[in-house]
């Protein structure tokens, strides 16, 4: 089943931000950017990072979806439009980490961002100036932290940590984070990712979870364009 576009008809942007290399963003991106190709959807990821490890990944991979755009942070609007005119259903945006202009960029063309942090003091006091990119964005997208490389036994930790996200930064926490797992660091290498290398493990529910995660987000976007559709 092909989920619900996004609440112009035509398709969903995500941004992933983060000001901190190492954070996870191009394994959220590519896991992302699979997990809407599964469900039948077609996907775009750009890849605005100058170290390119998502194009790299795609050259690495069979078959056509996703499709891997390396592309400048200048040319990111005009992308944007010919993923949009050429039928894409999704848009998923991999970002350099300490790149602000690329941060503010894709969250003006961003329905959805997602900010990766460690659970580390160094990762997570990035994210009161994530906060800030974004919000100097002109349409102020919603934007969730998704915690990455937790213990596979820290749930609790996990809960805690989104228990006092909200404050420590103003964003809201993901209610989905990815635990430290093989298939994540293992999948890349042959271009695949995490649910392809091993379809009913952890990871891979992990990513099916956050992809739905995506899917609500959505769906919130779409009920209230409609209801601003009635009221004018």
């Amino acid at each position: 089943m092909r989920a619900e576009t996004n609440s112009q008809g035509h398709m969903f942007t995500i941004s992933i931000i983060g000001q901190k290399g190492g954070s996870g963003k191009t394994t959220i991106a590519i896991g992302l950017a699979v997990a809407a190709a599964k469900v039948g959807e077609t996907v775009v990821l750009i890849d605005l990072d100058p170290q390119a490890n998502a194009t790299n990944w795609s050259d690495r991979r069979e078959g056509e979806n996703p499709v891997v755009i390396s592309a400048q942070v200048s040319r990111l609007r005009q992308t944007v439009e010919t993923a949009k005119s050429n039928g894409a259903d999704i848009i998923i945006i991999d970002t350099a980490g300490k790149n602000d202009s690329a941060a503010i960029e894709a969250a003006k063309v961003s329905d959805l961002v997602l900010v990766p942090s460690r659970p580390q003091m160094f990762d997570m006091e990035t994210l009161p100036t994530v906060r800030s990119l974004i919000r100097a964005a002109e349409n102020d997208p919603p934007a969730f932290v998704v915690y990455n490389t937790i213990h596979p036994q820290g749930s609790r930790i996990a809960e805690e940590l989104k228990e006092i996200t909200a404050s420590f930064c103003g964003m809201e926490p993901c209610p989905v984070h990815l635990s430290e797992r093989s298939s994540y660091a293992h999948a890349p290498s042959s271009g695949k990712a995490p649910q392809e290398i091993d379809p009913e493990g952890k990871a891979a529910a992990e990513l099916e979870r956050l992809y739905l995660f995506t899917c609500e987000q959505r769906k919130k976007g779409k009920s209230k364009h409609d209801e601003k559709t009635r009221r004018a």
